[in-house]
Order: structure tokens, then C-alpha cells, then sequence
């Protein structure tokens, strides 16, 4: 059996916003494996326990760079909140985004090879990097990109610089300027429901059998349960299935908006700096507590 320490029961409740003890059962329940235990207490709790689950867990910036139908959005990583608002990292970034914009690189490696120079590091990308690593004294990468070209019109909304969405469209420019701002919020994870990735499906067909199956109920009602569960799911989680926040009776679809303006959305990608990414949880009480121990043993 794995030992369950106080981090884990903490880390596990910044993911689900669950009660401690909760947290703690589900751990010794999974064996100490945080996945599975986020899983169990989904069952158990319901969405609740999913609230928190994509809070940001790195420091970076989202950049975005549009010219006329062409345009790309792209995150940059950072240690610290402090030198995301740094202006020469800032600068750096918004170089960034434009270079995918105009040069469309193959991947990351690409893009680090392409012809840069700022603050007196180049002549590349890979080059400037390393410069603002060593002049700010901070690690930095490039985490991801996303480009548009000929695929119709573009709007694109940044929520400061933690929050950037991106929309390939043909019709209303202020229509899709909404439709941008309500991916910000709501946060899609597909353009319709047959757009969803199957893995995330099977998660959440996983999650509506296991609670079914506590109901006691037969077969054929557990069969139905599970099914009104996905379909809810999918419609929660695509962009054209979501009540439009600006919806004036709160129940106006994001499609019925989009039919009323003449406007289709081809497509959308959404970046969340840190999404994803496992941030190093530092367990001050058992550091100081260690440091204490530490100076006694002098």
C-alpha cells in the first residue's frame, strides 16, 4: 500500500475542490495514484468534483497574430507569473506568434529555427531564447501553436494574456467576436458533439457506469442512465450545443445564435497557459519542518 501524505490529499483537493477526508479516502481507495483517485471521487461526488480540475498549473503567456485570413495563436511557458509580464519575454512571445503567422513552421523545432533577433541575442529563435534565459535567469519554452490560412475569416479574443481563442469562420464579424469571448468562458472542448475526442467519451462513459451501477437498478435502466449521462456530457462540452452567454433568455443556443446572424464556425482552438501541464507543489511545512531539523542536528 501506497503511503498517502498530507501533499497528495492537498493536490487532490485542488483538482476536484472535494472535502479532505474525501481526498484521503479515495487516495487509500486508489492506492495513492492520483489519477484513479480523481476518477473515484467523480463517481461519488458527481461533477463537483471536477470543478477545479483544469485550474492553471503553469506560468506563460498567450500570444495571437492576425492578418487578414491568416493568423496563428501560441502559448510560451515561464517559470514564474512574475516574468510573464516581463516586456522583453512579452515581446518575445508576440515575435513568436507573428513568425507562425507568416512562415507556417512544421512544429516547435521549426519555429526555433526561423530568423529572429531581440535585445541583442539571434540571429534565431533558439538563439533569443536562450539569451532571455540567461539575461532574465528564468527557463522558458515553447509549448504549443496553432495556425490558420484560407479557411474563411478570423477572430481571435485574448482574456489578458492566460486566456487566448482563436475562430475560423465565414458571416457576422461581431458574431464571432462573441463566439470567441463564449469559448473563453465556457471553455468547448469541440466544435459539435461528433467533433469529441473518444478518449474523453470513454472517460466519462467510464464515470456514468460506475454510478449507475450503485443504483441498484436493472440492467436495461443502468443501460439508459449511462446513456443520458454521455449525451448530457456532450452537449455540456460542445461549442454549438452550449447556451450562448449572451443568450437574453439564458437558453438561446450558440448554433441558434450563429443561424440568426448568418454566420457558420469552421472551427476554434482555445489556450489555457499551463493547461495540462504538472506544476511542482512545494510542501513548505515539511521544508521548514526539515530545516529545523536540520539546524538541531548541528
Amino acid at each position: 500500500m501506497a503511503a498517502i501524505t498530507a501533499s497528495m490529499v492537498a493536490e487532490l483537493r485542488a483538482r476536484t475542490d472535494a472535502p479532505m477526508m474525501e481526498c484521503k479516502k479515495a487516495l487509500t481507495e486508489a492506492e495513492g495514484d492520483l489519477g484513479r483517485a480523481e476518477e473515484i471521487l467523480r463517481v461519488k461526488l458527481g461533477n463537483k468534483a471536477g470543478k477545479a480540475a483544469s485550474r492553471v498549473t503553469a506560468e506563460g503567456v498567450i500570444a495571437a497574430a492576425v492578418q487578414g485570413d491568416t493568423g496563428a495563436l501560441l502559448e510560451v511557458n515561464c517559470e514564474t507569473d512574475f516574468v510573464s509580464k516581463n516586456d522583453a519575454f512579452l515581446a518575445f512571445t508576440n515575435a513568436l506568434a507573428a513568425l507562425v503567422a507568416e512562415h507556417n513552421p512544421a512544429d516547435v523545432a521549426a519555429l526555433s529555427s526561423l530568423p529572429l533577433s531581440q535585445e541583442g541575442f539571434g540571429p534565431t529563435v533558439e538563439d533569443v531564447r536562450k539569451g532571455l534565459i540567461g539575461k532574465i535567469g528564468e527557463n522558458m519554452s515553447i509549448r504549443r501553436f496553432q495556425r490558420y490560412a484560407g479557411a474563411g475569416k478570423l477572430a481571435h479574443y485574448l482574456h489578458g494574456t492566460r486566456i487566448g481563442v482563436m475562430v475560423a469562420f465565414d458571416g457576422d464579424d461581431a458574431a464571432a467576436k462573441d463566439v470567441a469571448m463564449h469559448v473563453a468562458a465556457m471553455k468547448p472542448v469541440a466544435l459539435s458533439g461528433a467533433d469529441v475526442p473518444a478518449d474523453l467519451i470513454a472517460k466519462e462513459r467510464s464515470i456514468a457506469e460506475q454510478k449507475a451501477a450503485e443504483s441498484g437498478k436493472p440492467a436495461e435502466i443502468v443501460a439508459k442512465m449511462v446513456e443520458g449521462s454521455v449525451q448530457k456530457y456532450l452537449k455540456e462540452v460542445s461549442l454549438l450545443d452550449q447556451v450562448f452567454v449572451k443568450a437574453a433568455d439564458g437558453k438561446q443556443t450558440v448554433a441558434a445564435m450563429l443561424k440568426d446572424k448568418a454566420t457558420t464556425v469552421k472551427a476554434f482552438t482555445l489556450y489555457v497557459v499551463g493547461e495540462g501541464i504538472e506544476k511542482k507543489v512545494d510542501d513548505f511545512a515539511a521544508e521548514v519542518a526539515a530545516q529545523v531539523a536540520a539546524a538541531k542536528g548541528q
